[in-house]
């Protein structure tokens, strides 16, 4: 679990990159491409301590694994989910 607030906020960026890229079609090796791309510029940055950076590659893969981070809602089914009751 992350707990330093500056690895909170660049795992932020990377899951929300990482589903803009699914919405716009990429492929989950695009996606990957990027994931590693952003953890090398952090670690040659030297701005996050290197084991911090090895539990947001963790957290980031096991975020980029799990299919149901990826599944885009289908308002017509929220519709009918919300509308059931009557």
């Amino acid at each position: 679990m992350l707990q330093d607030p500056q690895t909170i906020r660049h795992y932020q960026k990377i899951t929300d990159g990482m589903v803009d890229l699914w919405r716009r079609r990429y492929s989950f090796e695009e996606i990957r491409l990027y994931l590693d791309g952003y953890i090398s510029c952090l670690r040659n940055s030297n701005f996050v301590e290197q084991y911090l950076i090895h539990r947001l590659e963790e957290q980031a893969l096991s975020f980029l694994r799990d299919p149901s981070n990826f599944e885009l809602a289908n308002p017509q089914t929220q519709m009918e989910v919300d509308t059931d009751y009557y």
